[in-house]
């Protein structure tokens, strides 16, 4: 007697669904004994901790955000991580606290950005060990888009300008200074020319468009980063050929840097650490967290 193959999913008729024909379940492999380790456990070398302050747009005393390495489709992605080597079950109640606040302070700041509807906050953690909270910016009308395949979408967009892109990573850098830390994202520059060169410029420009349409590079994707994939078992003991797949220290124009691992998913200057950390009230004293109202 033959099987019978599982029925797909009600979710492939969804309208946010971003595939459409025929479609078949996959089938489950059999569950492994033992799970493999994570960037950041055993002997597996942790590349959040090893990363340096400016492969990120902002950077405070216990927190740190982070872009991807290029422009994605949707208008913002960004990463929060500790600066700490810990989980999200192993924060001490002040980090905790403190997460809080970086994640309403973080989806504020990209939900100002022109364009931007709502922002998603995603924690997979399969890739690595080390703190790091997704946040996806929706786009303005974009129904389509809302729910659960966000991700899936930013990978199947065409990319924004890079321009418009740095723009919108040195808004939210300086957003997130205006309550400590220091900012590393810059704006674009301003390139001025003389009426006389303008159309030159523009004859190069055009060359440049043409020679992109023939050369594209893959996109960059969250679903198939480093940090977000697990690391099969055979090929757990074997750290060297996965430590930096986006090449830490290789690249980065205008404060941002490209950052190793950066697909798996700060704080104030001032918030130093104290004896009175678990009173409330001098918690809520520190500048760092505003206070309840």
């Amino acid at each position: 007697m033959h099987d019978t193959p599982p029925a797909v999913p009600d979710f492939t008729q969804w309208p946010s669904f971003p595939f459409e024909g025929d479609l078949r379940i996959k089938d489950l492999d059999d569950p492994v004994p033992v799970e493999p380790p994570r960037k950041g456990e055993g002997h597996r070398e942790c590349t959040a901790c090893n990363a340096p302050d400016d492969a990120y747009i902002w950077v405070g005393e216990r927190w740190r955000v982070r872009a991807m390495d290029r422009p994605t489709g949707l208008p913002m992605v960004l990463i929060l991580e500790s600066r700490s080597h810990l989980d999200l079950g192993d924060l001490p109640n002040l980090l905790a606290a403190e997460l809080g606040v970086m994640t309403v302070r973080l989806e504020r700041a990209i939900r100002s950005l022109d364009g931007v509807a709502r922002v998603h906050v995603n924690r997979w953690g399969d890739g690595s060990a080390h703190l790091h909270m997704w946040f996806l910016a929706r786009p303005y009308g974009r129904l389509q888009l809302r729910g659960t395949f966000l991700s899936l979408w930013d990978s199947i967009l065409p990319p924004i300008s890079e321009s418009q892109w740095r723009e919108n990573l040195a808004m939210v850098a300086a957003w997130l200074a205006e309550f400590g830390g220091r900012p590393l994202a810059e704006p674009p520059r301003i390139q001025w020319q003389a009426p006389s060169s303008l159309s030159a410029q523009a004859s190069r420009e055009e060359q440049a468009s043409r020679e992109e349409e023939v050369v594209e590079e893959e996109p960059v994707s969250v679903i198939e980063s480093d940090e977000e994939i697990p690391v099969p078992a055979d090929d757990a003991s074997d750290t060297a050929d996965t430590e930096d797949r986006d090449g830490t220290g290789d690249g980065g124009v205008g404060g941002v840097t490209r950052y190793a691992g950066v697909n798996d998913y700060a704080e104030d200057d001032d918030f130093q650490d104290r004896s009175d950390a678990g009173d409330p009230a001098a918690v809520e004293s520190h500048r760092g967290i505003e206070p309840a109202r």
